[in-house]
């Protein structure tokens, strides 16, 4: 295979048809865009990422590198430029047109653990059609542990370092204000950390290092 270089480096082929989503791949691309967009937010996923894939090494069934990946990519659509919800649909059309599905998905996923777009804490800066889209998406999507695990991750990382998920809760609350369901989130986060620890029959702070030291 003749390998056609970009700004992603080495992502597609000649014909333009993706290469197979890896961690090498997710973390050229994550590179890439953060040179289009600089922001605290490419170290944020750099973090969410290795959570993910402490998490999921420990979890039968989980593969731990595209836990990894997929942590990594969560927040891509941030590419194009400073945003609010729209860098969920961006994200989400920028992984579909690489085909990696499933990336895409968690995208979007990542900021609905309740499968409800009216329980968003953003602003939806979307047309009138994205918006439509993302709500039916969002309710008929199927959430399994991927989905499940980086929105938890999402709520354990600073760009600074792991944190413990009070520590996140204000942080985005302080940044986004107080909504009406911003409760009723931080309870489904809690019950996702506690669906993975049993899982993993420990404390998820006991695989993040410096989570505890990072939040006082």
């Amino acid at each position: 295979m003749i390998v056609k270089k970009t700004n992603c480096q080495e992502v597609f082929d000649e014909r333009g048809i993706p290469l197979e989503l890896n961690c090498k791949t997710a973390e050229s691309t994550l590179a890439w865009a953060g040179r289009q967009n600089p922001g605290n937010w490419t170290e944020h996923s750099r973090f969410v990422a290795l959570a993910c894939r402490n998490i999921a090494a420990q979890c039968e069934g989980m593969d731990a590198d595209l836990a990894y990946c997929f942590g990594l990519l969560h927040d891509i659509g941030r590419y194009a430029g400073v945003s609010s919800e729209r860098h969920l649909i961006d994200g989400y059309r920028f992984c579909m047109e690489r085909g990696w599905e499933k990336a895409a998905q968690i995208c979007i996923s990542h900021a609905f653990m309740i499968q409800d777009i009216h329980t968003s804490i953003g602003t939806f800066d979307v047309t009138e059609e994205d918006f439509c889209f993302m709500e039916k998406f969002i309710q008929s999507a199927v959430y399994d542990d991927y989905d499940r695990l980086v929105q938890l991750c999402d709520a354990l990382a600073l760009p600074t370092g792991f944190c413990i998920l009070e520590k996140r809760f204000v942080d985005v609350t302080i940044r986004y204000g107080v909504h009406p369901h911003t409760v009723d989130r931080w309870k489904k986060v809690l019950e996702i950390k506690a669906g993975f620890e049993k899982k993993i029959n420990c404390s998820i702070y006991d695989l993040l290092p410096g989570a505890v030291e990072n939040s006082l």
